[in-house]
């Protein structure tokens, strides 16, 4: 089962989170069919999505990451909500794998170097905070470090990695971690943390070795005193449903409605964050526009 995790030194001069997301990558490459690349891609962004969204405090906010580069993958979407809870899609599933020397794939050029991070968190206000920034490498952990200290000023180290069998494709690890310097982190701090992450193995190493996620931020916080702030699983979770279309047609017009079916007159809706189709008969699509009139 898959966990996040949320520690904070009892100074209160460092937070850290650390996520294994085996499962929900595994299960995001089952349902979009993924190529190696695109399941490095998605899954990282996964990961960091999940962590940020950990973040949120407001029950029913929701973050969501947009990388969106100039590589054949296209752009890489994950959602998630204040529990970690994620959802996500690329445009180009079947992008071509090419692999680093050292053997590792090569989500930088699936991606693309040049291109922009969105963040858009939605309070459920109407009124939701974005911000960008330019892509760094397209890797992703390094651009989510760099959305950090440049859209948010806030001194960060963002690791992510997914761990595929080379022979079979599938997805066998994955997980990710964030590190950020607290507001009143002294020099002391600063110099303990930079040695520590200096030091640190791959988080998919980690998780190899059988190291638990809290493991894992201890590791990275090796000489502070470390608190733990919450533990709980998340999922890869989408929240589409029939009722959710119907109503989201009821917006459109008549004409509109009508203009969705096909020549057999049946119109197909497929959602992107689980390619669940939804079908609406030329009957189905009368009754919304009556119940829309009514």
């Amino acid at each position: 089962m898959d966990k996040i995790i949320r520690c904070i030194t009892s100074d209160g001069a460092v937070m850290a989170s650390a996520i294994d997301a085996s499962d929900i990558v595994f299960t995001a490459k089952q349902l979009h069919h993924l190529s190696r690349s695109a399941a490095a891609a998605l899954g990282r962004l996964l990961c960091a999505a999940s962590m940020m969204g950990a973040q949120l405090k407001q029950k029913d906010a929701i973050i969501n990451l947009r990388v969106s580069g100039d590589g054949e993958l296209g752009p890489v979407v994950a959602v998630s909500d204040s529990r970690g809870n994620v959802r996500g899609y690329v445009g180009d599933s079947e992008c071509p794998t090419e692999y680093h020397a050292n053997g590792k794939i090569d989500v930088g050029r699936a991606v693309g170097k040049n291109g922009t991070l969105s963040v858009m968190r939605d309070y459920g206000s109407g009124d939701p905070y974005i911000g960008q920034t330019e892509l760094v490498s397209g890797e992703i952990a390094e651009d989510i470090t760099n959305y950090f200290a440049v859209s948010e000023q806030i001194p960060t180290v963002c690791a992510l990695g997914v761990l595929i069998d080379k022979q079979s494709g599938e997805v066998l690890l994955a997980g990710g971690l964030l590190i950020q310097l607290l507001p009143g982190a002294g020099d002391d701090t600063v110099e303990q943390l930079e040695k520590n992450v200096a030091k640190l193995e791959p988080v998919t190493t980690m998780l190899a070795k059988g190291m638990s996620i809290l493991d894992i931020c201890q590791t990275a916080l090796e000489g502070f005193e470390v608190e733990v702030l919450d533990e709980y699983p998340v999922n890869y979770v989408c929240t589409c449903s029939r009722e959710k279309l119907e109503r989201y047609f009821c917006t459109m017009s008549d004409a509109d409605i009508r203009s969705m079916a096909d020549e057999k007159g049946v119109a197909i809706a497929n959602c992107h964050f689980c390619n669940k189709k939804y079908i609406f008969t030329k009957d189905d699509l009368e009754k919304l526009i009556a119940e829309k009139n009514a």
